[in-house]
């Protein structure tokens, strides 16, 4: 006997725009969904695919939704999936037969607690290879060392990065490339292991150095 699917494939388009709806306007998710996803019917499109795969192996979806998560691990915490699942089961319960809701519920959270597996681990590694090991204190143009503001070097495997908190440093580096780079707040200068460079504050500002024993990643 030919067993019958657990669910409806038609149904999850309008489920899919039901609980995504939802998602939008909720205080505790929308912000970050809003903020991470520009074509919503793309997107919805995408989901569709996902759950017929999972629900009805047709095969359909082809992406890596734990790679998507990964990329916003910052931004989501434990909670959001608690409410994700919440908001989920109240939809499916509405819109779905009872035993497809079910099934799709608990489809939901085995995801879900492969999801924040995955996010802990790039948050983690975010954590372990972003951090540096040792910054030095904050400096302004009068207490700023006059070692900084001549030819100096940072040792072998040691990456340093020019935060400036306030106003303007021009970042002189003094290898090959003679390159003179002004740095803002919004435009730190990132120091490569053994490159000379000098600093030079122009008018009144604050900064710090950061050192690193991996390449930093620049970032707000």
């Amino acid at each position: 006997m030919t067993q019958l699917p657990i669910m409806d494939e038609a149904a999850l388009p309008n489920l899919l725009e039901v609980f995504y709806d939802r998602v939008r306007k909720d205080a505790l998710l929308g912000p970050v969904f809003n903020a991470a996803i520009e074509d919503w019917p793309g997107h919805l499109s995408q989901l569709a695919d996902f759950w017929s795969s999972v629900m009805l192996t047709t095969g359909r979806y082809k992406g890596n939704p734990a790679m998507k998560h990964a990329v916003h691990a910052k931004q989501i915490s434990p909670e959001m999936f608690d409410r994700w699942l919440a908001l989920w089961t109240l939809t499916t319960d509405e819109m779905l037969p009872q035993k497809s809701a079910h099934a799709i519920q608990d489809k939901a959270r085995r995801i879900a607690e492969t999801l924040k597996v995955a996010i802990g681990r790039a948050t983690l590694h975010h954590e372990r290879f972003s951090a540096p090991y040792r910054s030095t204190p904050l400096f302004d143009a009068d207490t700023l060392p006059d070692a900084l503001l001549r030819e100096h070097r940072t040792k072998s495997g040691v990456w340093g990065v020019i935060r400036v908190l306030e106003g303007t440093v021009r970042y002189h580096v003094l290898d090959e490339a003679k390159l003179s780079l002004i740095l803002t707040s919004r435009n730190p200068g990132i120091i490569h292991p053994e490159q000379p460079h000098r600093v030079e504050p122009i008018g009144m500002m604050k900064m710090r150095i950061e050192f690193y024993n991996h390449k930093p990643v620049l970032a707000d």
